[in-house]
């Protein structure tokens, strides 16, 4: 009689059967991630299957078409890898930071634009006053103060 030697081929057939699905994800990742088009061809050439075993696999054929949607969406002529792609919390944080720079920069413009004003209301005080008439006028926000004096040169002549 015979040795029944069929768990040694089942085994080799498991064997076989997880390496080619691991070359296949693995060629999807590599794709994915290099930013190439992903297509059951493509995919099935770079991985060494058949088309028709990938059309068999039911999550591999998922995942092909969900990146090819995403593929197809997308605006720029490569599109950006899963793993490169910026995830939800990690924009709204870089959106907070521009927020928070964007109002220090404006307190920072409006401390500039009220040195510069009392500057430019001092040197016009001061180009008035060679007149022999000193006119003051100072603006702040929405305030205006206007100071007229007459010079002790003017007031003698």
């Amino acid at each position: 009689m015979r040795a029944d030697n069929s768990r040694h081929i089942l085994a080799a057939a498991r064997r076989r059967a997880a390496a080619t699905r691991k070359r296949a994800v693995n060629a999807l990742r590599r794709m994915d991630k290099a930013g190439l088009p992903i297509t059951f061809d493509a995919l099935a050439r770079e991985a060494g299957v058949s088309r028709s075993w990938l059309y068999d696999q039911p999550d591999l054929r998922a995942e092909v078409e969900r990146l090819r949607a995403r593929q197809g969406r997308s605006s720029a002529s490569r599109a950006v890898p899963d793993r490169q792609r910026a995830s939800d919390a990690s924009l709204l944080r870089r959106l907070e930071i521009a927020v928070q720079r964007i109002q220090r920069l404006e307190v920072e413009i409006g401390n500039s634009a009220k040195r510069s004003l009392w500057r430019s209301a001092n040197a016009a005080s001061i180009r008035r006053s060679h007149s022999g008439i000193q006119l003051s006028s100072h603006r702040f926000g929405d305030c205006q103060i206007s100071l007229t004096r007459l010079s002790s040169a003017s007031a003698t002549a």
